[in-house]
């Protein structure tokens, strides 16, 4: 019992909870647009008015708005370029901080395209957050991974996605009319996230270096003891796993390039693997959901925002659920569950949305599809494609994972904002068919290939691989199973 309690410190909680408050903006500037969308779109039609004399066509203010919700992650993407620099040359820690910069100067941005009248202001702020957010989804997890024991580190990383739709709710809040989402105060709200991007100028520059990378990375063995006995308080812990990096530096190479990454035969199995998860999370309707709620919601009932904050509701309570169940379930029985529920849910929403015109009394229905593709999202696609990445690869390759993970994740997210409403104007009732394929798709390559990770230190997983350069972890005895 003592040992299992010694894992968990002041040090250890507060270095989790100080990252986190990184997805909180995330999600923040996630959920905040969705309500008070008509009034931000007000607001690109007066300025264009006023320039030009004329009021915008519904077709372009569709396109800009769009494009406006969709900027936040084309930024995201091309933030996802500079992670493998950023956490080999600065560290994870002190990336994380030099990130949180850009959502400084981002939140100060949007504040001021009110007071210059400029719907570019706006986008370009939405473009800077985004970088921030490329970023830091991919440094997060990668730092969480490296500070946590073994049998905490997939419900810490967990704490990552909890944060992000806690963002989103308080972001959904703080959008509806009688919050601050009028005329006069969304500027102001597009601002608040620097409450939590200043909060984390104040605690983080207190907490360790991640020691992997200290002693990996660095070779700086004494520091890294120091940041162990830190983030484990037992002298006999650190010792422990300090051996455990010894022996993973030892069997790893100093540094891995981007070509590298994507030649090395022991590194082509778990790439897949991320690719299938990330993909199958963000092409299968999650996201369309998340940004386009309300207006989904608009046609069948009166008060759609308060069902989108419903949406925000369930997104929090089964993050908490993936929190409490990811060391207990697995990530593997968590990604199967919750891709053959959302193909499943996709499916369902099909059939319901093909037939509300005939029955109207269905639409009810439809909001509880709705609401369980965003539980089975959140209990393991959503939580788990973000973090498996830091447990699938070697130090080396776990910067440029990372990176990968995010570009395809944001990636997802801005086809999807940007596709999403076009789509559902040609496709109609049958756009949900889509994402069902999607997401059955990834539960057949996880189903054939994806081994657990739970539990497991990180060079055994990494040794899986690496066995012969070329023998799939899948076929390991006992490992590619639910138990």
């Amino acid at each position: 019992m003592a040992s299992k309690e010694s894992h968990l410190t002041a040090t250890l909680l507060t270095s989790i909870l100080g990252v986190v408050l990184g997805p909180l903006q995330i999600g923040y500037h996630t959920g905040n647009v969705n309500a008070p969308a008509k009034i931000i779109e007000e607001f690109f039609n007066g300025t264009w008015k006023a320039r030009h004399n004329q009021s915008m066509t519904d077709h372009s203010l569709t396109l800009l708005w769009s494009l406006s919700v969709s900027m936040k992650d084309f930024g995201a993407l091309v933030g996802s370029l500079g992670v493998k620099y950023l956490a080999d040359s600065y560290g994870r820690r002190n990336s994380i901080l030099i990130a949180n910069c850009l959502s400084v100067a981002a939140a100060c941005i949007m504040f001021a395209s009110k007071a210059s009248e400029s719907f570019e202001v706006l986008i370009l702020g939405r473009m800077v957050f985004g970088l921030f957010c490329g970023l830091v989804m991919s440094l997060n997890p990668l730092y969480i991974q490296e500070v946590s024991p073994t049998n905490l580190r997939g419900a810490f990383a967990t704490l990552n996605q909890v944060s992000l739709a806690s963002g989103t709710l308080i972001g959904m809040v703080a959008g509806l009319e009688i919050t601050l989402g009028t005329k006069s105060n969304w500027a102001m709200m597009l601002s608040l996230s620097l409450i939590p991007a200043l909060t984390q100028y104040l605690v983080l520059p207190f907490c360790p270096e991640s020691p992997r990378y200290l002693l990996i990375n660095q070779g700086e063995e004494k520091k890294a003891e120091a940041a162990l006995l830190r983030l484990r308080g037992h002298a006999e812990k650190v010792s422990c796993e300090l051996e455990e990096m010894k022996e993973e530096a030892a069997h790893t190479q100093t540094g891995v390039t981007i070509r590298d990454f994507f030649q090395k035969r022991s590194y082509r199995q778990p790439i897949l693997l991320i690719l299938f998860i990330n993909v199958g999370s963000q092409l299968s309707g999650f996201n369309a959901i998340i940004n386009y709620s309300t207006k989904m919601f608009q046609a069948k009932f009166d008060e759609a925002k308060y069902l989108t904050l419903g949406v925000g509701a369930v997104n929090v309570t089964f993050t908490l659920v993936a929190f409490f169940f990811m060391e207990r379930a697995g990530r593997r029985k968590l990604l199967l569950i919750g891709f053959l529920s959302i193909g499943v849910c996709n499916l369902l929403m099909t059939i319901v949305d093909s037939v509300l015109h005939l029955v109207p009394e269905l639409r009810s229905l439809q909001v509880l599809l709705v609401f369980c593709v965003v539980s089975a999202y959140e209990v393991g696609p959503g939580p788990i494609s973000w973090f498996i990445a830091a447990e699938l690869f070697d130090q080396p390759g776990r910067p440029i994972a990372m990176a990968f993970t995010s570009m395809i994740n944001w990636g997802g997210k801005f086809a999807i904002a940007l596709l999403f409403p076009p789509l559902l104007k040609i496709c109609g009732a049958y756009v949900y068919l889509i994402f069902m394929a999607v997401a059955l798709l990834a539960f057949t390559f996880m189903w054939l290939r994806l081994p657990e990770t739970k539990g497991r230190k990180f060079d055994d997983i990494a040794e899986e691989f690496r066995g012969a350069e070329g023998i799939p972890l899948y076929n390991s005895s006992g490992f590619n199973t639910f138990t």
